[in-house]
């Protein structure tokens, strides 16, 4: 879907340079953006328009009080000839701002395209489901003392989702879904590695038709209803239901479909890799972490003795899930595969993947629980760090910029993760949302 922008220019009409800028924005946005026709500044505004774009910016703002006061639509501004702000008007824009427009002032073309893909996506959600799979999440199963306190799988945590972004969230069982993975056939299940590359590295057959059986299951269920972009399973917690672990099914899904999967259901990781994706066409992962402050708390759970010796430990982050680095699609990766199971709470039949990214810049997100806000948090990858015999077989090594003030500041125990300094961006995209950024 393409975001509606809306052309506007200053009375007493359009000159050439409008024209030629207003060009450069319907080629420059051509994949993103339906451009309408332009209209005169205190004009009616077409119904369709999700935000207007000033392709040319005038003195004659400073005496348009009245007429810019009125707009109510997000306003960008593209009026150089590279689709970004021109040098010279950022006073007019901070005069837009002063009088309360939401005003954005792309100091590059990608975060223009970025920005439109946002605006389309927050009309294209209000038709999107999330699908998850679970029973009694939290009150038995595995290690309920711990899944119990999840804010995710609490019922206003999905109204909230509905009433913010228009996403619903439907509940199916996991019980039943493990029974159906089970009836399909072996044969079925070896079908459906025709023509596919799946690096496995110690598996054996057994496990690996589990994880296609289990994938073909949701598969089953994702075409009753094309409305479904984003799912999960009570895979830790409920790991009864099930002979296997659904990483691999989120992985095709995602290469087939473009599917987000979040582990354990978690509806607020799902959602905010949903908008990520989408609004940056880039992959994203989620994981856990470990803050080295926290010392014996974070080790005893991943059974390690001590974190790695590194120069300022209060400012590392050890990231690891189900023994690995973390769910991640195989186009983010350097290296993927699946192993078998690390956790003691998942069925022995069961996979993990295996995965790494390259080192460098990386910016950490999450949602507010009640969606206040997005949190963006500038990190370095430095590397990777292995413990045998572990909860950590493969986990990464994140250095922060100020631990201490992270550890005030955390939303969850689960993030998300993007390649690249994205803060700026992600911002972007929570005004967009009409939600807060908190950049750390």
């Amino acid at each position: 879907m393409k975001s509606v922008l809306c052309p506007v220019y200053f009375k007493p009409g359009m000159d050439p340079e409008f024209s030629k800028h207003l060009a450069l924005v319907k080629s420059l946005l051509s994949d993103e953006a339906e451009v309408l026709a332009p209209v005169a500044l205190g004009s009616k505004i077409p119904a369709a328009a999700e935000a207007l774009v000033f392709p040319q910016l005038t003195g004659a703002a400073f005496s348009a009080l009245s007429a810019l006061k009125k707009i109510a639509l997000p306003v960008l501004v593209m009026t150089s000839d590279f689709g970004t702000v021109h040098i010279w008007d950022w006073e007019i824009v901070t005069f837009m701002r002063s009088l309360g427009l939401t005003v954005f002032a792309p100091y590059d073309l990608s975060q223009a395209q970025q920005i439109c893909r946002a605006l389309a996506l927050r009309r294209e959600m209000k038709q999107v489901k999330f699908l998850v799979y679970q029973d009694k999440p939290g009150i038995g199963g595995q290690q309920p003392d711990i899944f119990k306190r999840f804010w995710w799988w609490e019922d206003r945590a999905a109204e909230l989702i509905r009433e913010k972004f228009g996403i619903r969230i439907v509940k199916k069982s996991f019980k039943a879904l493990g029974a159906a993975a089970k009836k399909i056939g072996d044969a079925q299940a070896r079908a459906a590695l025709k023509n596919r590359l799946l690096p496995v590295r110690g598996l054996g057959n057994k496990p690996v038709a589990a994880a296609l059986k289990l994938y073909l299951a949701v598969r089953r269920d994702l075409d009753e209803d094309r409305s479904i972009q984003g799912a999960g399973i009570n895979c830790l917690n409920e790991s009864e239901y099930a002979d296997t672990t659904p990483c691999l099914a989120w992985d095709l899904l995602y290469r087939e479909r473009r599917l987000i999967g979040a582990c354990e259901a978690d509806t607020l990781s799902l959602m905010t890799m949903f908008m990520l994706e989408r609004s940056f066409n880039a992959p994203v992962m989620m994981s856990n972490l470990y803050p080295f402050l926290l010392g014996g708390a974070a080790c005893k759970h991943e059974k390690i003795d001590a974190f790695p010796d590194v120069p300022e430990p209060e400012n590392h982050l050890l990231m690891v899930h189900c023994g690995f680095f973390g769910l991640a699609p195989r186009s983010l990766c350097t290296a993927w595969a699946l192993r078998p199971k690390v956790l003691a709470i998942v069925n022995d039949n069961a996979h993990a993947v295996d995965a790494r990214i390259r080192p460098g810049p990386v910016t950490l997100a999450k949602l507010h629980p009640e969606l206040l806000s997005i949190q963006a948090i500038a990190g370095e990858l430095e590397g990777y760090v292995q413990y045998k015999g572990s909860d950590c077989r493969n986990g990464g090594l994140l250095k922060v910029k100020d631990g201490p003030a992270l550890m005030k500041a955390f939303y969850s125990h689960h993030y998300c993760l993007l390649a690249g300094k994205r803060a700026a961006e992600i911002e972007n995209v929570a005004r967009v949302m009409d939600v807060a950024a908190q950049v750390l």
